[in-house]
């Protein structure tokens, strides 16, 4: 049995951390779900900065758009959409076998709203009616501005993709906010099965860290960290407050790991995708994290609900001088700022794109 296969039977669901027009056309994302067990995928500004970039695929979708008059913002938000309806699309028999459980693909915000509650509500709504899609998650980051923005979106309805995660702490934080807005619902008499997945990011960990500890504690990080995530997510499930929410009929919120590609070369491809096998979670995984994992990983253990020995590790990285609640907070202002500047370099490719193309 096919690695991916057995990953997906013990209850890990694996979703594609990319997605481009041209692998919807050439029937390689159906192929990773034929063959890989692939159930969803993720997208950010960077992923679609880089499929526009780098191929033709959308020179006649960006014209089409333009000469309508769309431009910006406005033009990028429905030629993305354009791809993540086909992939929702594709999903849709997952969605449809798992009752909404898995079978998702996910559109962020725009990153400019980081700082802006109201701004990145009415955005996930507007998307949401834009996209049209049962299977769609609307991308939020669990930054400050976006803890009430998220509670926001689940009482009006929207599935939301929480990103940009890297704590315990930050976790907890949106988890709250996702239950206060299923409560909201109850009391107001609205169905509370409103869908939410929390991402939390793993690799960034270890390249911020670096060479900076000792050799014995390079790309342990970010594994212990989701350790200790998931076990404050075990131990959640096990309160009254959710216990007496899922009797009502909310869904949980899911783990979802993400940056599972290793950034350092010297590390086995499938690092931390093998490290973080657990039921009922997800695995966000690149394409060459996905092929490589596809082709030779391992299934050896999956994590320990009581976060397995996280603190002892955690602390061994503090005696060596890492300030782990400062490194998370400094690792999600990196993030915001890089899916902002993402954001910017994709505006101006459009723009160019734009111009050129109507001159052609």
């Amino acid at each position: 049995m096919k690695t991916t296969k057995r990953l997906h039977d013990l209850g890990q669901s694996i979703w594609l951390d990319n997605i481009t027009r041209e692998i919807l056309d050439n029937g390689t994302l159906r192929r990773y779900v034929d063959d890989m067990s692939v159930t969803g995928l993720t997208s950010n500004p960077t992923i679609f900065d880089q499929a526009i970039g780098n191929t033709s695929a959308y020179d006649a979708g960006i014209l089409r758009k333009a000469r309508a008059g769309l431009s910006g913002e406005a033009l990028f938000i429905e030629l993305a959409l354009e791809d993540l309806r086909r992939a929702a699309d594709l999903f849709r028999p997952a969605f449809d076998r798992t009752d909404g459980t898995d079978g998702w693909a996910s559109m962020e915000v725009s990153p400019l709203l980081v700082n802006d509650t109201q701004g990145s509500i009415d955005a996930a709504l507007r998307i949401h009616r834009q996209a049209n899609r049962p299977n769609l998650y609307i991308k939020i980051p669990g930054t400050p501005a976006g803890v009430p923005a998220i509670e926001e979106a689940i009482f009006a309805g929207v599935p939301i993709n929480v990103t940009l995660l890297f704590s315990r702490e930050q976790y907890s934080s949106v988890a709250d906010a996702y239950m206060r807005g299923i409560e909201r619902r109850l009391a107001a008499g609205l169905d509370p099965r409103i869908d939410s997945v929390a991402s939390l990011f793993v690799s960034r960990w270890d390249r911020a860290v670096g060479d900076g500890v000792p050799a014995q504690l390079r790309n342990r990080l970010g594994i212990a960290v989701a350790q200790r995530t998931y076990r404050a997510h075990c131990e959640l499930l096990a309160t009254k407050r959710w216990r007496d929410l899922a009797a009502a009929g909310a869904r949980k919120q899911r783990m979802l790991w993400a940056s599972t590609g290793v950034k350092d070369p010297k590390a086995p491809p499938g690092l931390y995708v093998e490290a973080l096998i657990a039921p009922d979670t997800i695995d966000t995984m690149p394409e060459n994290t996905l092929l490589a994992f596809d082709a030779g990983g391992t299934i050896k253990a999956v994590m320990a609900p009581d976060g397995g020995d996280a603190e002892e590790v955690l602390a061994q990285f503090t005696r060596a001088g890492i300030d782990i609640d400062a490194l998370a907070s400094r690792l999600q202002l990196e993030g915001a700022a890089s899916f902002v500047k993402s954001w910017a370099e994709l505006m101006q490719r459009i723009e160019k794109k734009s111009a050129v193309l109507a001159t052609s």
